[in-house]
């Protein structure tokens, strides 16, 4: 098991430390306090799952008509998209023009059509990892279910086989390795939003921390 106090006090040291200047140049794409960079920078809590494409199944469930429990072969027989959407760090890195393929959010909970009550949502991950949405976020186009990214395959250190993207929000809101989808109707602060991150996490807000 990882020692959690150390990487929650190192992840934390990074998103608080000062922007650094950004060796592209000014770009109004990036917001205040992030750097581009042109890698795929690697973060995680220290467990990597990886889950078998045999295994792995994405569910779909809580305040809703009907819960999903897709398998893979139902996971690609839907509707796939490409989208491209830059991608901020609370860390301090932007890396723009992400190319992603899977499926649309929307279409999932269209699917799973949620019920009146129900206006928030948490992701659940493979590595124990928990983050928090209102329901509406997820309706967003840009916000995809990505098995793939960049052309290939979404390997394991960057989510893998499936994660959550949701662009307009810092990059926790993302989660990696996701096995569910919950809907219910009171806000449930997630694994980072508990320990100080802001709730919402809107980069051009610059909202990384709860009392900023």
């Amino acid at each position: 098991m990882p020692d959690w106090k150390k990487l929650i006090v190192a992840k934390m040291a990074l998103a608080k430390r000062g922007a650094q200047p950004s060796l592209a140049g000014p770009n109004e794409r990036i917001p205040a306090g992030q750097t581009q960079v042109n890698n795929f920078p690697i973060l995680d809590l220290g467990i990597r799952p990886k889950v078998a494409l045999a295994d792995w199944s994405l569910k779909v469930y809580g305040l809703v008509e009907n819960e999903l429990n897709l398998d893979w072969a139902a996971f690609q027989a839907l509707p796939q998209i490409r989208d491209v959407s830059d991608f901020h760090c609370v860390t301090r890195w932007s890396q723009l023009d992400m190319d992603w393929q899977g499926v649309r959010a929307q279409t999932l909970l269209a699917m799973a059509s949620p019920l009146h009550a129900a206006k928030f949502v948490t992701l659940h991950s493979h590595d124990g990892y928990t983050t928090n949405l209102p329901l509406m976020a997820l309706l967003d186009d840009d916000v995809i279910i990505a098995h793939s990214v960049l052309g290939a395959p979404l390997a394991s250190e960057h989510g893998g086989p499936v994660r959550m993207v949701v662009p307009k929000r810092y990059a926790w809101k993302s989660a990696k390795w996701l096995k569910a989808i919950e809907l219910h109707a009171e806000d449930r602060p997630g694994f980072w939003e508990v320990r100080g991150y802001h709730n919402d996490a809107d980069p051009w807000l610059e909202q990384r921390f709860s009392d900023d």
